[in-house]
């Protein structure tokens, strides 16, 4: 039995949309017939699922947010002993996203057939990232399923918590930013000509600040629409520079040789890669494919081809910390925390303390460049305003001269 998604028309001609347990398309028809329907489209959520897996989409699975929610009432659910189909669907009820609620009765389904919890979550890739899925079948092989669905809700929360403390850091600067550009751009195009127009016909010459600020606002306006394109095709060529793997391995390299960007890159990166490792060491996941896997969360490559390369030499019977510290990438902090933990057999305890001990460290950093960030910026946009004004005020305080 499986989840379809149907569009189909009741007596009144009205068109309803829904969700639907069925064995087959054919079987999902005669039910809505049943019901005094009309069918006009169903179709099965997986199928759905692959097919926007292979076209562009904006949307390419379930947000963190809505993972870490889902996965702390599966978790909940499962501890309270109720059945996983029941909890699946449960859960799914609760959910206000359609398609989210889709991905749960898809799951759902493939639970009923037989399969594991793990098989179905691997129908939906772009929702349940390997890392999820991995854990999941390791607690099933372990028969600790409730254990590690837990694991996974705190490991989803604290993740989406490091992820909106980042983006809420750069709310407010990315604001001030856009305003400053806005109030100086209108005051360029429209306050600034009409003010400084009746200086045009002086017989003396203005203050150079004063050519300056009329050449530009007349920049601005006559040539703002091919300023705009300009800009857009700068900003889209960068950012398809950047998905070639030669130049962005550059610029990730170069992240890291920088003083504040290289401590943010590294603490950020590391907090994630020995959250995801601790995670899966202590649900069962082998060393080596949980070293796989958690190099995946790593953005920046120079630190995910050291992650590719340690996970080398462990096959070949190297410690995880010798292995890691090869690289020089990774903070003093974390390779000794690493050792401690595979000397006294507690690894899964040391690698949870380093990736608390740097979301604390990444957490700090952005407050303190933030609180540099706010005051830079507003003084910079007050120059800015300044030198426009004086440069208005510069002929009124030369006005006899320019009159004669």
């Amino acid at each position: 039995m499986g989840a379809f998604e149907y569009v189909a028309l009741d007596p009144k001609g009205k068109e309803s949309k829904g969700l639907i347990e069925g064995d087959t398309p054919k079987h999902v028809r005669q039910i809505l017939r049943d019901r005094h329907m009309l069918p006009v489209h169903v179709t099965e959520v997986a199928q759905k699922e692959a097919k926007r897996q292979r076209t562009f989409s904006l949307r390419s699975g379930i947000s963190s947010a809505e993972l870490a929610i889902l996965t702390r009432q599966l978790a909940s659910l499962s501890q309270s002993g109720l059945p996983l189909e029941e909890a699946l669907l449960a859960v799914a009820q609760q959910n206000d996203q359609p398609r989210t609620k889709s991905i749960l009765l898809g799951v759902r389904s493939r639970v009923m057939e037989g399969h594991t919890l793990a098989d179905g979550l691997g129908e939906f890739p772009q929702a349940f990232p390997e890392l999820y899925r991995a854990t999941v079948g390791a607690g099933e092989q372990s028969g600790h399923l409730d254990v590690v669905l837990e694991r996974l809700a705190d490991y989803t929360e604290a993740r989406q918590e490091l992820r909106q403390q980042v983006t809420n850091a750069m709310i407010y600067p990315i604001a001030l930013v856009s305003m400053a550009f806005a109030i100086i751009g209108f005051m360029l195009a429209t306050v600034v000509p009409r003010i400084v127009s009746v200086f045009e016909n002086a017989a003396g010459e203005l203050p150079a600040l004063t050519r300056w600020l009329i050449a530009t606002s007349d920049f601005l306006r006559n040539h703002w629409l091919i300023l705009m394109i300009a800009v857009a095709a700068a900003v889209y060529a960068i950012w398809w520079l950047l998905q070639q793997d030669g130049p962005k391995r550059s610029y990730h390299r170069f992240l890291l040789r920088t003083p504040i960007t290289g401590r943010l890159t590294r603490g950020i990166n590391t907090a994630r890669f020995t959250r995801t490792l601790s995670i899966l060491a202590g649900s069962g996941v082998p060393i080596l494919d949980a070293l796989k896997i958690a190099a995946e969360v790593i953005e920046n490559l120079p630190m995910r081809d050291a992650v590719n390369e340690a996970s080398l030499r462990v096959r070949e019977g190297a410690s995880i910390s010798k292995s890691l510290a090869a690289s020089k990438l990774f903070p003093p902090m974390m390779i000794h925390l690493i050792a401690s933990g595979e000397t006294g057999g507690k690894l899964e305890e040391m690698l949870s303390r380093t990736a608390n001990y740097q979301e604390r460290e990444v957490g700090g950093l952005i407050a303190t460049l933030l609180g540099i960030l706010q005051p830079l910026l507003i003084v910079l946009m007050g120059a800015v305003v300044m030198t426009i004004v004086l440069a208005i005020l510069l002929p009124i305080f030369e006005i006899n001269n320019l009159i004669r």
